[in-house]
This record gives C-alpha cells, structure tokens and sequence, in this order.
C-alpha cells in the first residue's frame, strides 16, 4: 500500500470509531465536543421531540368504585393541594416560596430538600394545570443543578441510607424530565419564558448520555442507566455497578421517553424493567426489595420493603393506565393488596421483610396511598377497601407530613384519572 493511502485510511478508520463510540442514534458528537459545550449540553436536531399519545381514557377510582361525584373529587383534590402547597408554613405547606419565581418541596422531618419530592410534585403541579408552582419548582431545579465536575448535569439530592447522604437520585431526575416532556404538551400552545421541550430534550439526552458527556466514568460518576441491562442504576456511581432499584425503574416513563424521542433503548429499557419486577417480587407476598442486583437478586442492607418501596405502586399504576392491561402487573397487584389486607387493612405497618415479617408497625398515610393506586390494576373485589381508605384519609400535618402529604397526592392524581399523557 502506498504512503498516500496511510492517511486516508486512518481518516476512515478515525471516523469508523467515532460513530462505534456513540451510544444512541441521538449522539453526532464525540464525549469531547458535548463536555466542552457552552451551557453543558448538547441537544442534537435528531432530538428534536415527537408529539406524546396517551390511552383514549384514564379510569377514576373514586367515581368507579366509590361512586363520588365530580364536585367531591375536585373539593377533595383542591382541599389537600392548597393544604400541602399553600398551607401554614409552620404546619403544614411543603412547598417553599423562594424570592419572587422560585420554589422548593421541604421534607420537614428531616429538614433538607429531595428531588424525589421536587420531581412528583413537577408531576402533580402540570397533572393539576398549576403552572406558576411548577415553573417555580422548575426554576429552583435549574439554580441547583450541578454546572461544572463529572456530575455537571445531575441534581444534588439526599438520601437514608448506610452508604451516603448525599447523592444524585435517579428518581427524582427521571421524574424532573418527564415532567417536562408532559409540560411541553400541556402547555406549548401558551408559550411562556420556559423552553419545556429544550428542557425535557437536555435532560433526557443527559440521562442516556452522561458517559459520552464525561468521555466515560470520571470521579465515579457514571451514566444513570447501565447500557447492557437497559436498568437504572441505584445510583449513578461506579461501586454500584450492577445494582438498581425497583422503586426507581418507571417502564410507563420509558415507553413515552421512546415515543418522544425514538430512540429504542428506551423502548428495551421498559421491557427490562417490567422484566425486573417479576424478578425482584417475592413470588408470595408479592414485596419487593429496596435495592436488588439487575437480575432481581436483593441487595444485603436494602433486602426489604421500606418506605422508598412504596412508590413502585405508583411505577405499576402508571404503566397500566398509560400502556394497557398487563396480566402480571394485575396479579402482583391482587398478591400486594391480599398480603396488606391479612395483615390488616386499617392498621398494617410500613416496613416488612420479603416473606412478610413487620419490621415497622406504625401504619402510615404513604403506604395508604400508594396501596389505594393499585386499586387502580388489581381485579380482586378488596381492592375497593383500599381505595375507600385513601379517599378517608386526612392530609397530614406537623413534622411527618412531607412524605405521607406528597405520597398522598400523587395518589389522588393519578386515581382520580389527572395523571394523563400531553
């Protein structure tokens, strides 16, 4: 071969390894040219977002089962949301006003701000058509995301658990994008000073990306999902290779991220969470573990069901009402609401072991509300029971009510048939 053709050939295999190095069809530049970007992402044009299509119908719990007019729901639903969002500060508000266009959500009991609150009540707030509160959730968002490091991007939040306090949840960013994505739709015929759909695209392109941003794991951040398994990490950290959660995988979620942006790892990576769950279940009690390795094996430490748990009833609500009916996701959901109902249904604890041991007696308005979601795909006749609870429940007050108050009005969202697809 002649000198000439040298640098030719290496021309071609240069740009042969480039395109081998993007992981999605969305990516056209190399990790170099997205970390050196002027605002910290790059959205590519092939990521410009495709319009949502949701269920021709979202099914009312409280009317269906309980009979309650429209008027009742509404009072209800208005009563708890002016209570939790403009409520006595002292007593009972979680969302803070911050300046003049900024707001947070307080966890009160342990006086610090979680992004898995800021995400759901994003969700609430555009499911509610409350758009001031949530520019200002998203506005405070935005002031607190990471701008520079290998973690330019995420958003700092805090965690219970043995190996961190603070930490860069995957929930609370999987719920903040999507929130976005919904407010495009919402909103985009009354345009306003937020881009949601720039937004929503910066973020989920992050979220597939964030190795490519960082060109690999750097100071062991690593992408949100793990390539392979198509599953959120437990955390975005590289000593928790091989490790998610059931609480935080949302196949409802990826499906719509896939519709949005068709790109097929989001389409696999709904599959391989529904796929995830079946694993993870206790085959009897139908619990599933706080941490569980990507084939459903539980994580010593975080080998129970505990309060982060209870949001997979809302993982599994969603899919449901937004992707059809899935026989397994009815029959977990008859399993989980036929164990809580032998354990006793105004009095069973928040904490258990998989096979079913109380490992916390105290009965609580977050497990309430996430077990009233799940009236929503169970077909057993209890499941009526469950939803009567949630309708008598009283929003909480005092130090407790950050958790038990937002539990409690994602569920009132989502089974009153608010919780749609825009």
């Amino acid at each position: 071969m002649s000198g000439l053709a040298l640098p030719w050939l290496a021309g071609l295999l240069g740009l042969l390894l480039s395109f081998a190095s993007c992981r999605s069809s969305l990516d056209s530049l190399g990790c170099t040219e997205r970390a050196s970007s002027p605002d910290g992402a790059f959205v590519d044009d092939a990521l410009k977002l495709e319009s949502l299509t949701g269920p021709a119908s979202y099914p009312n719990a409280f009317s269906d089962l309980l009979g309650k007019s429209d008027s009742e729901i509404s009072a209800k639903i208005a009563a708890a949301f002016t209570q939790l969002f403009h409520g006595d500060a002292t007593n009972e508000a979680i969302f803070i006003p911050v300046g003049t266009d900024q707001a947070y959500i307080l966890d009160v009991f342990h006086n610090d701000r979680r992004t898995d609150g800021l995400g759901l009540a994003m969700v609430i707030t555009v499911s509610l058509d409350k758009r001031d509160e949530f520019d200002r959730l998203w506005r405070y968002a935005k002031s607190i995301q990471i701008v520079d490091g290998a973690g330019k991007g995420y958003f700092p939040s805090f965690c219970d658990s043995p190996d961190t306090a603070a930490c860069y949840d995957p929930y609370g960013l999987q719920q903040i994008a999507t929130a976005l994505l919904l407010a495009r739709g919402r909103w985009q015929d009354a345009p306003g000073n937020i881009d949601y759909g720039a937004e929503a695209a910066t973020l989920l392109d992050l979220i597939r990306n964030k190795e490519v941003y960082n060109c690999g794991v750097v100071d062991g951040f690593t992408a949100t999902f793990d390539a392979k398994s198509k599953l959120p990490y437990a955390l975005p950290e590289s000593a928790l290779a091989g490790v998610s959660s059931p609480p935080i995988v949302m196949p409802a979620y990826y499906a719509l991220w896939y519709q949005a942006t068709r790109d097929a790892f989001w389409k696999e990576a709904a599959i391989a969470a529904r796929n995830y769950w079946k694993a993870s279940a206790n085959p009897t009690t139908g619990l599933m573990p706080l941490r569980a390795t990507f084939d459903g094996t539980p994580v010593p430490g975080f080998d129970t069901f505990s309060a982060e748990s209870h949001l997979i009833a809302f993982n599994m609500a969603l899919d449901h009402l937004w992707w059809g009916e899935q026989s397994w996701l009815v029959d977990e959901s008859n399993r989980l609401l036929q164990f809580f109902y032998t354990q006793g249904l105004a009095t069973y604890g928040v904490a258990f072991s998989l096979d079913g041991k109380t490992i916390q007696s105290l009965h609580n308005g977050s497990l309430v509300a996430a077990n009233g979601a799940l009236g929503l795909v169970a077909s057993s006749d209890i499941r009526r029971d469950f939803v009567n609870e949630v309708w008598n429940l009283d929003v909480p007050t005092g130090i407790n009510r950050y958790y038990a108050g937002i539990m409690q009005m994602t569920a009132l969202v989502i089974m009153s048939g608010q919780m749609r697809v825009y």
